[in-house]
């Protein structure tokens, strides 16, 4: 039987600020083993027997970063599908979604497997084992939930609580889903021993899942069959991307899947399992990954200490020094740093929310910014003026464009560019230069097997990003 895993990459990560952000969430985020969650989520799912297909559900501006990211992946290969949002609307829109389009593709009787782009497991064979048991329960018609056997009485996530009853081969049958709860609570549910954690994984017969969202969630299901309708598909071999039309997906309730099925279905089980499953989803989590010293501070990078105990610290680019100071989480990044009280990291959203008040950019984007042709870095800037670093990989190119209130000087650092400036076509080597006055329109090519690294120098009444008309574009960005 066919297994198509969904891999399910919406979220932002506000907690992990400032390293995770709107262009580079969590699951981009790099582990100390220097992997990243989304890349060890699809190397998890494609290991798994009959896999035929990788389905990922991502914002649009996240797609070519997540498709540069399971090519990266050494482990087998298998056809990709993408289905692109316009913008998040939850998780019951997009597992709707996903199972209409597996349904076309593969029938009704298809399995589907919902995974997090941002969680961590650590136990690929008992995984692989509890997928195995899901499996069966789902052919058999229920909707399966992953339930993680708690190892603490943890009150930052949900509980499922089981029936108690006879088991259903390799699960139990579900009797509700439990809200977060106090520490009293959650020491309770560890006691009874048929509470465990919401993993927010699931296994389901797509023809299953989708008469239960007609019965409970109908008002999803039509809205989003309303948006495919109108939706935009692309296919090239091996390959296949639709693109959600904004108008109807804006109709779709913003509701979880959750609150919309799992918890008013009377077909849903849960299959209990240790898989080494963490959500990452505090700095306190990610701490976990770095060993402590004598002293339990965990440190990345180059850190030096004195008298210093039980601190997290995160600095790859500078020395970070701390001296006499106890369970902090310090987090360097090259435009932000983060100071926090091991006690609060779950405050770290609040900062989040009043930088996107504030109308700030460190919520949004690193001084990298990833593009599908490459990254550009911003060196420096200031009144009139910007300085970028610009890497173009092999036979990528940047839009056909036109700035209105800039001009450009390009520098080849490394490689060579194939230029494009008011209909003149030109070659620059390594140390040669090129000017772009505003209003030409113009375009910057790598034709190489090697990255080209150039300077750019902005300068002209407002160096802003959204100063830019793009008229041919590769990736599908053209505005006009």
């Amino acid at each position: 039987m066919n297994l198509i895993p969904v891999i399910m990459s919406g979220g932002v990560g506000s907690r992990l600020w400032p390293v995770s952000r709107k262009t580079h969430p969590k699951p981009f985020m790099p582990l100390p083993d220097g992997e990243n969650l989304i890349r060890k989520t699809f190397i998890r799912a494609v290991s798994l027997d009959d896999v035929v297909e990788v389905l990922t559900v991502t914002n649009d501006e996240l797609f070519f970063k997540t498709e540069d990211e399971y090519l990266r992946a050494e482990c087998a290969q298998v056809d990709l599908s993408f289905i692109l949002e316009p913008f998040g609307r939850n998780t019951a829109a997009a597992v709707a979604v996903a199972a209409l389009q597996v349904s076309e593709t593969y029938g009704l009787d298809a399995q589907m497997l919902v995974l997090a782009a941002d969680h961590l497991i650590r136990d690929q064979s008992a995984f692989t084992e509890a997928v195995r048991r899901a499996r069966v329960l789902a052919a058999e018609g229920w909707l399966v939930t992953f339930g993680i056997r708690p190892e603490y009485p943890e009150t930052g996530f949900g509980y499922i609580e089981s029936d108690g009853g006879l088991p259903l081969g390799g699960g139990f049958k579900v009797h509700r889903f439990v809200e977060k709860p106090d520490l009293a609570t959650a020491q309770s549910y560890m006691s009874a021993g048929n509470y465990y954690w919401n993993s927010g994984m699931f296994c389901f017969r797509v023809g299953t899942l989708l008469e239960e969202l007609r019965i409970h969630a109908s008002e999803v299901l039509e809205a989003v069959r309303a948006t495919m309708d109108c939706s935009r598909l692309s296919e090239t071999d091996g390959h296949r991307c639709l693109r959600l039309d904004a108008k109807n997906f804006a109709k779709v309730p913003d509701i979880s899947i959750d609150y919309a099925l799992m918890e008013r279905s009377s077909r849903v089980a849960t299959v209990p399992c240790n898989i080494g499953w963490s959500d990452i989803g505090s700095w306190s989590a990610m701490s976990e990954l770095t060993p402590m010293d004598a002293c339990g501070n965990r440190c990345e990078g180059e850190v030096v200490v004195h008298e210093a105990r039980n601190n997290y610290v995160q600095s790859a680019g500078r020395l970070t020094a701390l001296v006499g100071v106890e369970d902090l989480v310090v987090v360097d990044t090259p435009d932000a740093i983060l100071i926090a009280h091991k006690d609060k990291v779950q405050d770290v959203k609040h900062i989040v929310s009043q930088l996107k008040r504030s109308g700030h950019d460190a919520h949004l984007v690193h001084r990298t910014v990833h593009r599908p042709w490459g990254s550009y870095t911003i060196l420096e800037q200031g009144d009139r003026f910007k300085i970028k670093r610009i890497v173009v990989k092999p036979k990528a190119s940047l839009s056909l464009q036109m700035h209105h209130h800039r001009s450009e000087h390009w520098i080849v650092v490394s490689g060579m560019a194939h230029v494009i400036n008011e209909g003149r076509e030109f070659m620059l080597n390594t140390n040669e230069s090129t000017f772009i006055p505003a209003g030409h329109k113009h375009r910057l090519e790598n034709l190489g097997v090697i990255d080209l690294v150039l300077i750019e120098v902005q300068s002209g009444d407002y160096v802003g990003e959204d100063d830019i008309v793009r008229f041919d574009d590769i990736y599908g960005r053209a505005s006009g």
